[in-house]
């Protein structure tokens, strides 16, 4: 599995992270672990798109 760097920032009470090798992967949560949870669902929300549009993008057809 590959790796990728999570940046997490605290700003006006908030919990603000991101990935910045996959764009369109942030989270903004009150807490840093409720951050972290919705960074990585983010990801994985991310890279099951991306894996699906290669799919049809070879193949022609959906899934």
């Amino acid at each position: 599995m590959r790796e990728f760097t999570a940046v997490f920032k605290q700003a006006d009470g908030w919990w603000i992270g991101w990935v910045e090798e996959l764009p369109g992967a942030n989270a903004q949560e009150r807490t840093l672990d409720e951050a972290r949870e919705s960074l990585q669902e983010a990801v994985r929300d991310i890279l099951q798109a991306n894996r699906e549009l290669a799919s049809v993008s070879v193949s022609g057809e959906p899934g």
